[in-house]
């Protein structure tokens, strides 16, 4: 990525909703030139979607926590099939698969603290792969929307 396409990507999280014809303005090239390089960035993966940020409170999920899990056995296969299967709840923001003590860490909303028990209780609690999970209540939470690239570290040589 150069130094155009990193300030596509940077304007376009800090608001998708805006036209090609703003962006190009923006940036002091032609809208041609900046439709090709959205589209680049987009077939190359770098853009994946554009997506509405949305208040938690307002879909009713107005509690959040984070579970670390452990599971056994440790294979590939318990792994994957985990991951797709929590993955899919509705309760469930994001699965991160990590290294270290724990297994995966679940980013969850529910309701309710009561319907969170309920969640860990019904839903988790009973799988059979589960050895352990510790659930941590969020407070708050910021969220980076606009990243940046960061250098590569072998330029800082």
């Amino acid at each position: 990525m150069d130094e155009l396409d990193s300030e596509i990507v940077r304007l376009l999280q800090a608001d998708a909703r805006q036209s090609n014809r703003e962006l190009a303005r923006q940036l002091g090239v032609a809208p041609s030139t900046c439709l090709e390089r959205v589209r680049s960035l987009t077939r190359r993966g770098v853009i994946r979607g554009y997506h509405a940020d949305i208040e938690l409170g307002a879909l009713n999920r107005g509690v959040q926590a984070m579970v670390s899990v452990q599971v056994r056995p440790l294979s590939r296969t318990v792994i994957t099939a985990f991951k797709e299967s929590v993955g899919r709840l509705p309760e469930v923001l994001s699965v991160f698969v990590l290294s270290g003590g724990d297994d995966f860490l679940l980013h969850v909303t529910a309701q309710d603290l009561d319907h969170l028990h309920a969640f860990l209780l019904d839903r988790l609690s009973k799988r059979k792969e589960i050895v352990s999970f510790r659930t941590s209540m969020v407070f708050q939470r910021l969220h980076n929307t606009v990243l940046s690239r960061l250098p590569d570290p072998t330029a800082l040589d």
